[in-house]
């Protein structure tokens, strides 16, 4: 299947655009970005056709290429991976991603750094592919650290504007915590197991017992593992970086912190379900971080008055329901949640990208309101995304939502069930929230010209009320509306008349090893009528989530103040985002500064290092000028001295003699 030009048609469109675009026209620019993407998705496409005609025996199928890293008995070599899991999360990448890259065209078109926003993106393309395509871990942790970078030069893309450049900043470094635990558990795999090959490290895990009597090696990697999962898809503690990353373009957004990039730590997960499967223990932390993520996300997004932090802590929270499934090793659900995700928050970022671009910049959703009559392809479609990511039937997320609620009820975890219920209506709340006070009621932004955008560059046409964005940064919004309806209806379970294909065509990546899931999460459906029951708590609490979001921003609009000036600091607390920011700077940040600036630069750099080479220029200087003085220009006093000097090589060659 040639797996290798996938990858590889991204990075040349990155390739050529970085190193000439500036030469180039902006039509030419589009087709080489668009272009290479496109050929990749169109090639993934082809690549699924042969998928699936294979044969069970030849999956998953596997190209092995050279060897890069040979240490004694350690190989890594590059090499693609194509299983049921691989394959999904690369139509969702080459898929959503084009969308995106179709979107963008109509969004910068007025941008500087026009050629080189798209060479970022078709970079990022080239490490998410390598990162989902890999056959080892050394390998996808070359993409993993990839996106990092490629992440960090699209928030940082207005690079002049400082909340822009600290932003990613942020994100870098954050990630790096993260990464280093990722990396510690693949040190552990070598020296336990001697190899990061996928089908050979699987081979020897499935030797292994399930840990239950305590911790172990494998626990020890999950850990570590999960530790890097946090970083890359912004759970907690390492979730700080993603509401600053908003500072990037929106597509930026849709593209790199809705769609793909934070997820890669639930597929590493995923992929790694032999080794979680025999550490229950590290299995149960994932779903916990995950589900307290979800409600923690949540409560914050409701009093977010920022369009995009809304949708920021909004992923976040769905990021964290991804876990909550993994967690109770349904990862067929997680996942199946992950790729109903990458369609309607793509969607819901493009179109506050849409609402963005036609204000002028304002994100501020205090300043919107009745946008649905000048923007009614936006508001239609964000109708949709609002209803999908809110869990409403028969959209896409109702069913991927709901199946991961119900295996968590039926794994035994009642508690992590009802929290996750309680985040649900709260997401539909802050949704619903965003979806009244942004196109309904009256236009409460300011009638002029269109100012600066986000950065103070973009746009620059005069108008006096908004209007609907160009059909280039429509028809992306269109399509992904299609894919929040249906997308969903792979995955409708068998208690609902479906068949659960989804489910059914992972199963094989979750069960090829013949690991013991625990016994708590094996059964994944009981009666049809039990979990009917529990599809219609979803659907309620959906529907209390709407309902709330009704009576105080569409019905008494007077209300939201009131309540906030009774909640006092509560509500300042939340607001604030608890303040996590803060705590962090003074407990890691600002120590790290006194650190570095009092010990390592005044202590070790200025005073040591500096102070000992300064010191010995200074005293060769002193000696110099002291000796500066003995040439006097007189020619007798030189031929004193140089008969003092004569007479004192004449006595060390008499005392020589005489000894």
């Amino acid at each position: 299947m040639h797996l290798w030009i996938i990858p590889l048609l991204p990075l040349a469109g990155a390739a050529i655009n970085g190193l000439f675009g500036k030469r180039f026209s902006k039509a030419l620019v589009n087709s080489i970005a668009l272009g290479s993407t496109a050929l990749a998705f169109v090639y993934s496409l082809w690549v699924t056709a042969q998928f699936a005609g294979l044969p069970p025996e030849r999956i998953p199928y596997v190209e092995h290429g050279v060897a890069w890293i040979s240490a004694g008995p350690f190989t890594a070599e590059v090499g693609f991976y194509l299983d049921q899991l691989s394959l999904v999360m690369l139509l969702v990448v080459t898929g959503v991603g084009f969308v995106i890259h179709i979107f963008s065209v109509g969004y910068m078109a007025h941008e500087d750094g026009y050629y080189r926003y798209f060479a970022y993106l078709n970079i990022f393309m080239f490490f998410m592919l390598t990162l989902v395509l890999a056959d080892n871990y050394l390998m996808m942790f070359v993409g993993w650290e990839g996106v990092g970078l490629a992440s960090y030069l699209l928030i940082g893309f207005w690079f002049l504007k400082k909340s822009a450049a600290d932003a990613g900043k942020k994100a870098f470094i954050t990630n790096r915590v993260g990464d280093f635990g990722f990396l510690i558990a693949l040190f552990l795999l070598i020296k336990h197991f001697g190899t990061l090959q996928y089908d050979s490290l699987w081979t020897l895990v499935s030797k292994y017992p399930v840990e239950t009597g305590g911790a172990g090696v494998l626990t020890a990697i999950g850990l570590l593992m999960l530790v890097g999962a946090t970083g890359k898809s912004a759970q907690i503690p390492l979730y700080v970086w993603l509401p600053d990353a908003m500072e990037g373009p929106t597509p930026v957004s849709a593209l790199i912190h809705a769609a793909t990039m934070v997820t890669a730590g639930v597929y590493m997960v995923a992929r790694s379900n032999p080794i979680f499967n025999r550490a229950p223990d590290a299995l149960m932390a994932v779903a916990v971080i995950g589900t307290l993520t979800a409600i923690f996300a949540a409560s914050i997004g409701i009093l977010q008055t920022d369009i995009k932090k809304v949708l920021a802590y909004s992923t976040i929270s769905q990021l964290g329901y991804m876990f909550m499934g993994c967690g109770v090793a349904a990862y067929g659900a997680g996942i199946f949640h992950l790729m109903t995700h990458a369609f309607f928050k793509a969607l819901l970022f493009l179109c506050s990208g849409s609402i963005i671009h036609e204000l002028g910049g304002e994100q501020d959703m205090r300043h919107m309101g009745g946008l649905r009559k000048y923007l009614p392809w936006t508001f239609w479609c964000m109708t949709i995304a609002t209803f999908t990511i809110s869990g409403f039937p028969p959209l896409g997320a109702f069913f991927s939502k709901d199946e991961i609620l119900w295996r968590t009820w039926a794994s035994g975890n009642r508690v992590l069930w009802l929290i996750g219920v309680i985040a649900a209506a709260m997401t539909a709340f802050y949704m619903f929230r965003l979806w009244f006070l942004t196109f309904f009621g009256e236009y409460r932004g300011v009638v002029s010209d269109a100012g600066a955008q986000e950065h103070g560059a973009h746009g620059g046409e005069e108008h006096g009320l908004p209007h609907e964005s160009p059909m280039v940064m429509v028809v992306p919004l269109v399509i992904l509306a299609v894919l929040c309806v249906v997308g969903g209806w792979v995955g409708v379970p068998k208690a609902m008349g479906g068949s659960n294909h989804f489910e059914h065509f992972l199963d094989p990546v979750f069960q090829s090893t013949g690991e013991a899931i625990p016994a708590e999460a094996a059964s994944g459906h009981g009666e049809a009528s039990t979990e009917l029951m529990f599809s219609a708590i979803s659907v309620a609490a959906a529907t209390i989530g709407f309902l709330g979001a009704w009576f105080l921003y569409f019905k008494r609009t007077d209300l939201p103040d009131k309540m906030a000036a009774s909640a006092g600091g509560l509500y300042r607390l939340i607001r604030d985002k608890y303040r996590i920011d803060e705590l962090y700077g003074a407990v890691f940040v600002q120590p790290i500064i006194a650190l570095s600036t009092n010990v390592f630069w005044k202590g070790i750099d200025r005073d040591l290092i500096d102070g000992a080479v300064d010191g010995a220029a200074a005293g060769a200087q002193e000696t110099s000028d002291k000796m500066r003085h003995m040439q006097s220009g007189n020619i007798r006093s030189y031929a004193g001295w140089v008969a003092v000097g004569a007479a004192a090589v004449i006595a060390f060659m008499v005392w020589r003699g005489v000894r």
